[in-house]
């Protein structure tokens, strides 16, 4: 096969069209993937319409990548990699290796991070050249379809959970239970800590309860949520998975005494938090970027073992510009993924 077809936009905002392309080959330290299946994240509409400086059309999105390794380039005999392993690749796409971050050993907060969608064609496509370091194996208990997601919206909560500083027997909410929420409330329940739910809406508390969570709070209830949280003892930390700065800003109250709030729900918008409710209690409010390649590696590995899955709904790649509008309608219940073949 001489091509292969990739669903691009040519201008910020515009529709997706199917094009082929001619195979290109691995260059050093990188490998070509034959993509299984991609998930479609909220965060391509970054790229898709160029919010994010240095997005160049046409734009080929997709950092949610499940596939094949297909071909080999040079320089990477050290890592391992044969044609026919399985791999992931997520929002972290590859580090530059030479910044003070990278030198550091903190390779998510890469100052060159080289982001799928964006350093270079994404995964909405049939293959795609990714650095070697970007790679994650793929364990056999997980399909494609539920591998890809976990490349970004799988390992964000789960490591957002592991490094914050819950233990297990701690009360823990997770604010929204969407895309990544359903998976971070699974994730919370299976680590040991006492679970709680936040969404909008008493007819989400079943779905709560069946994903794991020992305690459901409606935040339409008319009892802030706030006050909810402190009757249950106080929350040791919340996992804001929303994209709603007001509704996380409503949950800093209902942290205990040196309780931490980790953000990993995009909203433009400023939070809203005073200096007050952050001194008195010695509370703590912190950003969380998604993890590495050994952290994608790491949550596949945990939800093979404890039988954690995203809910995803497969589309066919020639379906992409549908797939796309049903993420951003909110109608996917959870994570729109193409696939191929």
């Amino acid at each position: 096969m001489s091509s292969y077809r990739v669903a691009q936009v040519t201008t910020a905002g515009g529709p997706f069209g199917l094009v082929e392309r001619e195979v290109p080959q691995p260059g050093p330290r990188q490998v070509r993937i034959a993509v299984d299946a991609c998930g479609i994240c909220h965060s391509d509409t970054l790229f898709v319409n160029a919010g994010l400086p240095g997005v160049t059309f046409p734009e080929v999105p997709g950092h949610e990548i499940a596939g094949r390794v297909e071909a080999l380039g040079e320089g990477i005999e050290d890592w391992g990699y044969q044609v026919g392993d399985r791999v992931a690749v997520g929002w972290f796409g590859g580090s530059c290796g030479h910044c003070t971050s990278c030198r550091k050993g903190d390779f998510i907060t890469c100052a060159n991070l080289k982001v799928p969608g964006w350093a270079y064609d994404g995964g909405f496509g049939e293959k795609v050249i990714a650095p070697v370091d970007a790679l994650a194996r793929i364990p056999d208990a997980l399909s494609a379809a539920d591998a890809g997601p976990m490349a970004c919206a799988g390992v964000t909560t789960y490591n957002g959970l592991r490094r914050s500083s819950a233990h297990p027997g701690d009360l823990v909410a997770v604010l929204g239970i969407g895309g990544l929420g359903h998976l971070g409330v699974q994730y919370a329940a299976t680590m040991g800590f006492e679970t709680v739910a936040i969404a909008r809406g008493p007819e989400k508390a079943d779905f709560a309860k069946q994903l794991g969570a020992h305690h459901y709070v409606d935040s339409t209830s008319g009892t802030p949520v706030g006050e909810a949280l402190q009757s249950l003892g106080g929350a040791s930390v919340v996992l804001a998975t929303a994209g709603n700065s007001q509704a996380i800003a409503a949950t800093v109250d209902g942290l205990a005494p040196r309780g931490e709030l980790v953000v990993i729900g995009a909203d433009p918008e400023p939070l809203g938090i005073s200096p007050v409710q952050l001194l008195m209690s010695g509370r703590i409010a912190r950003g969380h970027p998604s993890g590495t390649s050994q952290d994608v590696q790491d949550t596949m590995e945990f939800s093979a073992l404890h039988n954690i899955r995203p809910m995803t709904e497969t589309v066919p790649l020639d379906d992409a510009q549908a797939a796309y509008q049903k993420m951003l309608s909110g109608a996917a219940r959870f994570r729109m993924v193409l696939t191929n073949g």
